[in-house]
């Protein structure tokens, strides 16, 4: 009964409104920006490198990167990939790419804003997002909480269906367990994290994330060291079809579509998302634009690195043939069988299950800054949204797939619009944030945030959090 509705809010996102608004917002903020995603590529290294400490009220750059990376590497990285070569052909890979190029450009800003408009909970721990920099920068408290239900219903409860829909499918085709089991247990799981908060998320993240995400690449990187003659002309392959230039890919028009759908389903830039975490952390250097670089290099890892080290996988393997119904994990786990032999089934069914698992507690924080914003982030509160999160793992497992990831793009187009309107309204403050900060850096300074350099945002923002670090 709700497929007409979820498909009819998909015709209208994707079909006009988001595939080509996140490639021009993004695009914007590249040329606004001064093209910050590669003039500024080291900054983001370093700013994540730099601490690995946050205070009494927040947790570390490089938790909060590992938590952003939790909910951005998940299923969109091994069956969304698989979904996009099955649907858009090779080219649809490309599309990708210029989607996480542009795109992080549009992560910097979102984050930059969520971490200088963040405040602090009634337990005196750091919380902001999208829902505070539109309540208080655009002084429009309705859109924030019509921002923070979409978020609650999409990252809290969609989404975390979609992944747990995954892991039960990887589960069954590698293991031969029961969907519904596999749902059981990982809830089981779940809320043994979730129920210790965020910072137990935190310590769970910055443990599991850089592991899988290593492991795996390594993976793809001895897949493609065995293939390396092949790898330019595969490369010069996607480019080719990107275009349309090849008759058995999915055309220009199938390419772009399903490259910037998947592509932001699995980086998640502008959606909105990322930021939620990005305001927990506690900066250094202490200036809302190092929060920006951090997330803006999670695209990165995400994209740019993973994505492409599993269409390499799947597309060197052959198993993609003219008439072939694979798609999915199913694709992936048959192309990396090809790569290290029967293992390979158990190998992606295992990578699925550490990717998907943390991005289900990834996207569970995000539901939790949005439940503080509204003023519903208490302990009855949380204990529903937890119980809710639980019961969606389960549901999702045995869901059909089509049914969890229409309504999961359904979810991600109205948060994104939402979202991708407010920041293009407050990129004059991006700019000038990034211009300071570029400029301290120039000076040979670490860079500071200094509010009295911002008249505008006097009541706008927390000045007792960002002047307590402020020496002028």
């Amino acid at each position: 009964m709700l497929d007409p509705v979820i498909n009819f809010l998909n015709d209208i996102f994707w079909g006009y409104v988001l595939i080509y608004g996140l490639l021009a917002v993004g695009l914007f903020f590249t040329i606004r920006l001064g093209f910050i995603q590669f003039v500024n590529f080291g900054e983001m290294f370093r700013v994540v490198t730099g601490s690995r400490q946050g205070d009494s009220a927040g947790i570390s750059p490089f938790q909060a990167l590992t938590i952003s990376l939790a909910s951005r590497v998940g299923t969109g990285n091994l069956a969304g990939v698989a979904v996009a070569l099955y649907l858009g052909g090779p080219g649809a890979i490309f599309w990708m790419w210029m989607v996480a190029l542009v795109g992080m450009a549009t992560a910097y800003s979102e984050s930059t804003l969520a971490q200088l408009y963040k405040t602090k909970n009634d337990e005196g721990q750091y919380r902001g997002g999208p829902a505070f920099y539109i309540a208080k920068g655009l002084r429009a408290p309705w859109a924030g909480a019509v921002f923070s239900v979409c978020l609650i219903i999409a990252f809290g409860l969609v989404f975390n269906a979609v992944q747990a829909n995954s892991i039960a499918d990887a589960m069954q085709g590698a293991f031969g367990f029961e969907k519904i089991w596999v749902g059981v247990a990982l809830a089981i799981l779940t809320g043994i994290v979730i129920f210790g908060g965020i910072r137990q998320i935190a310590r769970v993240a910055e443990i599991v994330v850089p592991f899988m995400a290593v492991l795996y690449l390594l993976v793809a990187l001895y897949v493609v060291a065995i293939h390396i003659g092949e790898v330019p002309g595969m490369l010069g392959y996607i480019v080719q079809s990107a275009f349309g230039l090849d008759a058995a890919g999915g055309g220009l028009a199938g390419a772009l579509l399903n490259g910037v759908k998947r592509g932001l389903f699995s980086n998640e830039a502008g959606m909105g998302s990322a930021p939620n975490i990005a305001a927990v952390a506690t900066p250094d250097p202490h200036h809302p634009s190092s929060q920006g670089f951090v997330q803006a290099l999670g695209v990165f890892i995400d994209t740019i690195l993973i994505c492409t080290a599993t269409a390499l996988m799947i597309l060197l393997s052959g198993v993609m043939v003219e008439g072939s119904e694979l798609t999915g994990t199913p694709l992936t786990q048959a192309a990396m069988t090809v790569h290290i032999g029967g293992a390979g089934q158990y190998f992606i069914a295992i990578a699925i299950l550490f990717f998907a698992f943390t991005s289900i507690i990834g996207n569970y924080s995000y539901a939790e800054n949005a439940m503080t914003f509204l003023k519903v982030g208490n302990t009855p509160g949380l204990t529903v949204l937890r119980l809710a999160v639980l019961a969606m793992v389960i549901w999702g497992a045995y869901e059909s797939v089509a049914t969890v990831f229409n309504a999961a793009d359904a979810s991600m187009g109205l948060m994104a619009t939402v979202n991708l309107i407010a920041i293009v309204l407050l990129s004059g403050t991006v700019a000038k944030l990034t211009k300071d900060y570029r400029a301290q850096r120039k000076a040979g300074k670490e860079p500071v945030f200094h509010a009295a350099d911002y008249p505008e945002l006097s009541g706008k923002i927390d000045k007792s959090i960002w002047n307590k670090h402020d020496p002028g």
